[in-house]
C-alpha cells in the first residue's frame, strides 16, 4: 500500500476573498442553506471550477449525530468544537441522523436548488475517522482502535449505515456527483496495518453497498488516499475510459458520469490537474 500526498489536508473550499464579497453574515451563512447557494456559487466563479461544492466543512455528520461545532467566521470555516464522547460506547449509543432537520438538512436543500438551476454538484462525504474526529479526542480513537477492536467494528458499521443514508438522501436530491474522503485515517495517520484492516472492515464494504444505490446519473469521486488503499489491498482495480482529447480532470469525472461510479485518481480540489492524453482512471471494485 502506496499514500498519496495530500496538499489540500481538510480544505473544503473556504475563501477569505469570496466571503468578503457575499457581504454575508457569519457564522450565520454556514447554517442556512440560500446562503449556502451563494457561497456555493461564488466559490464556483472564484476556483474558475465546472461545479459547486458542499459543505465547506467536514463536521455535518458528526453534527447531526449530536456533535458540538465551532462555526467560525467569514476567514475560516465550521469545525469541531468540545468533544461529546470518551469511549467507544458512547458513540454508538449516539442517535441515527434526522435528515429533516438541522444543518445537513440545509446542506441538501442547498444541492438541490443547485441541482435545479442546472449546476453539477459535489457532496463532500466523510469517512469514520473524519467523524469520530469531531466526536472523540484522537486519543481515545486510537487506544480504540488497538484495544477494543470490537468496538469499533461496531462503529464502523454504525458509520457505514449513516453513510449509506447519507448517500441515499444525497441522491433523491439530485447531487450528481459524491466526493468521500477520510482524511483523518489516512495511511500517514494508522499506518499500514490499521490502514488496510479499514479497507477490508470498512471502505470496501461500504462502497460495495454504494456502488449497488448509485443511479446512471451519479457517480463517487474518491480522495486518491482511498483509492490506493483499495488498489493496495487488490479491492479495485483501474479501467481507463479515452475521451479523445486533453481536458481537465473535473471536467473529464462530469463527462464519464453514467460510464462509471467510481473515479480517484487525483483530487477534485486540484482545479488545474489535465489529463494531456484525454484519459480518465476510473475504478472497478473487485
Amino acid at each position: 500500500m502506496v499514500d498519496f500526498d495530500c496538499t489540500y489536508d481538510n480544505s473544503a473550499g473556504i475563501n477569505k476573498e469570496v466571503t468578503r464579497k457575499t457581504n454575508l453574515q457569519f457564522p450565520e451563512a454556514y447554517k442556512h442553506w440560500e446562503s449556502m447557494v451563494l457561497l456555493a456559487q461564488e466559490l464556483k466563479k472564484h476556483d474558475h471550477t465546472s461545479f459547486c461544492t458542499l459543505p465547506f466543512c467536514h463536521t455535518v455528520e458528526g453534527e447531526a449525530m449530536g456533535g458540538i461545532i465551532n462555526y467560525g467566521d467569514e476567514n475560516i470555516g465550521p469545525r469541531a468544537g468540545d468533544y461529546i464522547c470518551t469511549t467507544p460506547e458512547e458513540i454508538l449509543g449516539l442517535p441515527k441522523i434526522d435528515y429533516s432537520k438541522g444543518r445537513i438538512a440545509e446542506v441538501l436543500k442547498a444541492c438541490h436548488y443547485l441541482r435545479e438551476k442546472g449546476e453539477n454538484v459535489v457532496l463532500y462525504v466523510s469517512g469514520p475517522f473524519t467523524i469520530m474526529n469531531v466526536l472523540m479526542d484522537s486519543r481515545h480513537v486510537f487506544k480504540a482502535l488497538k484495544k477494543q477492536p470490537e468496538a469499533m467494528k461496531e462503529i464502523f458499521i454504525k458509520f457505514q449505515d449513516e453513510i449509506m443514508c447519507f448517500v441515499t438522501a444525497a441522491q433523491k436530491s439530485g447531487v450528481n456527483m459524491l466526493c468521500y474522503a477520510d482524511p483523518s485515517g489516512g495511511l500517514n495517520v494508522l499506518g499500514p496495518k490499521y490502514a488496510e484492516q479499514v479497507v477490508e472492515l470498512f471502505t470496501y464494504p461500504l462502497l460495495k453497498g454504494i456502488e449497488e444505490i448509485l443511479n446512471d446519473e451519479t457517480m463517487m469521486l474518491l480522495c486518491p488516499k482511498t483509492t490506493l488503499a483499495l488498489l493496495g489491498t487488490d479491492r479495485a482495480v483501474w479501467k481507463d475510459i479515452n475521451l479523445g482529447v486533453p481536458i481537465k480532470y473535473a471536467e473529464a469525472c462530469i463527462e464519464v458520469i453514467g460510464q462509471a461510479k467510481f473515479v480517484g485518481q487525483m483530487c477534485i480540489k486540484n482545479n488545474h490537474y489535465k489529463l494531456k492524453n484525454g484519459v480518465i482512471k476510473t475504478l472497478s471494485l473487485c
